[in-house]
């Protein structure tokens, strides 16, 4: 079951602004980044169902951060189809993010007052996945599908719009900038805050600033 209610993970990816995306089928590795993330601030952390046996990764990450970072919201992402998502349930996902909209999926994790966070790439999914409860929307590949502005055209005619967006966020001034300007209320940040090369060397310090300097950075321009 998740450690968290849907109005504490709404509320966590609210309040800092980003949400670390992340994979990788080496546990301690998983237990590394968590941690580095942890301590540069990240109190949300989305890992993805994207390898074999992701679900054992998950499972002991979900163990780990209940006792090493004890107010970590973690959740699955990468879920597009409802059986999948209430497996992760079971094993503690205290929200589910989607490539895609699958309405199947909000009634299962509606059942267990679970955030559904699905990925959306127009204005029609995202009034209808509001429509089935969600509160939170990703809007992916946000890069793809019109960047800031996409976001901006969207909060005029929709203002009570939550908007996650995934793909094309850099952690840069620039980037971040012209994103938490737009209106989003948090964004997920995958490859670019977590360098191979970094990944590679266990420079799990370098991660910990990247986190830490775009928290600085989301907070100074909200």
């Amino acid at each position: 079951m998740a450690r968290f209610n849907k109005l504490q993970s709404i509320e966590a990816m609210r309040a800092t602004g980003m949400v670390p995306v992340f994979y990788h089928a080496d546990l301690t590795i998983a237990q590394n980044v968590l941690k580095a993330c942890y301590a540069g601030g990240v109190r949300v952390f989305e890992f993805t169902n994207r390898g074999d046996f992701a679900q054992d990764v998950f499972a002991a990450l979900v163990k780990y951060a209940a006792k090493e970072c004890p107010e970590m919201i973690l959740g699955i992402g990468s879920i597009v189809d409802p059986a999948t998502a209430a497996f992760y349930l079971q094993l503690g996902a205290n929200f589910v993010v989607g490539p895609c909209f699958n309405p199947e999926i909000a009634k299962v994790c509606n059942r267990r007052l679970v955030p559904y966070i699905p990925g959306c790439g127009s204005v029609s999914e995202i009034g209808q996945a509001q429509e089935v409860g969600c509160d939170v929307c990703k809007v992916f590949p946000a890069g793809n599908v019109g960047g800031p502005s996409f976001v901006k055209n969207i909060k005029a005619p929709m203002p009570w719009s939550m908007l996650m967006v995934t793909g094309g966020v850099e952690p840069t001034q620039e980037n971040l900038n012209a994103w938490i300007k737009a209106g989003v209320t948090c964004v997920g940040m995958g490859s670019n805050l977590f360098p191979a090369s970094v990944i590679a060397a266990g420079e799990w310090d370098k991660i910990t600033a990247l986190c830490r300097e775009s928290l600085d950075i989301i907070r100074a321009v909200r």
